[in-house]
C-alpha cells in the first residue's frame, strides 16, 4: 500500500532511507584495493631500507586512498546533494522521467518534490554498473522514502522509449547513457528523450563521458538553449580527472 506524505521542500540527502548500493562497486573496490597493496610495498620498502621507494609507494597509497575515499563520499552522499540542489527549479506538478533510474536515487529526490506531479523511472533493471540494481530494491526505496503513490517504474529501452511524443516535462539521467556501448545508441537515446520531451521542457543529464556528443545530437534537433557544465567536486568520482558533467537543455517552444 502506498504510503501517503507531504511534499519535503528542503530534501535532508543526509537521511536517506532507501538503499542506494555503490556506483560501479569494482572501481572503489580496485581503489581500496590499491592502497593497500601500495601501503605494503611502502612498509616492505621501508624494512629493506629502500627509502626513496618507501616515500614513492607510501605517497602512491595516501593518495589512491584518497581517491577512494573521493569516490566513496560522491557516490554515498554527494551525487544526492548536487542533484538536490538541480531538481530545486521543479514547480511540484511535473511528469519527469528519469532515464536509466536504477535503484531510485534521483527519481526518487525528484518525486519528494513532486506533490501535484508524478516521477516515472525506466530502467533494464541490470546490476552490471550498481550493486543489486533491481526494479524490487527501487520500489521498496521509493516505500522507504515516502513517496510510492508518486512513482512508476517501467522496463524500457532507453533507446526506444514506450511513450508518447512530448509525454514529459522534465527527463532527467544520472551516469546512465555512457552504459549503451555503441555511439549509434547513445544518439538514439538522447533522440528518445527529446522526443518525449514536451516544448519548453527541461532536460538535464549528468554523465561523466560522451556529453559533448549529447550536446551536438541535441543541437542538430535544432535546441538552441543547451549547455553544458561541470558538476563539480561532490560529484568528482576519484578526483577532477574523473569528474560529471551535466547537459542542459530546453525543447524549443514553438
Amino acid at each position: 500500500m502506498p504510503v501517503k506524505t507531504t511534499l519535503r521542500s528542503n530534501v535532508n540527502v543526509s537521511k536517506r532511507h532507501g538503499s542506494y548500493g555503490f556506483d560501479a562497486p569494482w572501481a572503489l573496490t580496485g581503489l581500496v584495493l590499491g592502497a593497500i597493496a601500495l601501503a605494503g610495498l611502502a612498509a616492505a620498502s621501508f624494512a629493506l631500507d629502500v627509502f626513496a621507494a618507501g616515500l614513492a609507494f607510501l605517497f602512491g597509497a595516501l593518495y589512491t586512498l584518497a581517491s577512494a575515499a573521493s569516490y566513496l563520499y560522491t557516490t554515498r552522499r554527494g551525487k544526492f546533494a548536487v542533484w538536490a540542489e538541480e531538481l530545486r527549479r521543479l514547480r511540484g506538478d511535473e511528469r519527469l522521467l528519469d532515464l536509466g533510474c536504477g535503484r531510485g536515487a534521483v527519481l526518487l529526490l525528484a518525486a519528494e518534490r513532486l506533490d501535484k506531479g508524478r516521477a516515472t523511472g525506466v530502467d533494464l533493471w541490470r546490476a552490471k554498473d550498481q550493486s543489486g540494481n533491481a526494479e524490487a530494491v527501487t520500489r521498496a526505496n521509493a516505500e522507504a522514502e515516502g513517496v510510492a503513490e508518486r512513482v512508476e517504474l517501467v522496463t524500457g529501452d532507453m533507446r526506444d522509449l514506450p511513450f508518447g511524443d512530448d509525454a514529459f516535462d522534465a527527463v532527467v539521467s544520472s551516469l546512465a547513457i555512457h552504459n549503451i556501448p555503441a555511439a549509434e545508441g547513445r544518439e538514439q537515446a538522447v533522440r528518445e528523450a527529446y522526443r518525449v520531451l514536451r516544448p519548453g521542457g527541461l532536460m538535464l543529464i549528468a554523465d561523466f563521458q560522451h556529453t559533448a556528443d549529447y550536446e551536438e545530437t541535441l543541437r542538430g534537433l535544432g535546441v538552441v538553449d543547451v549547455r553544458r557544465r561541470e558538476a563539480g567536486w561532490r560529484f568528482w568520482y576519484g578526483g577532477p580527472w574523473f569528474g560529471t558533467c551535466f547537459l542542459e537543455a530546453r525543447k524549443p517552444a514553438g
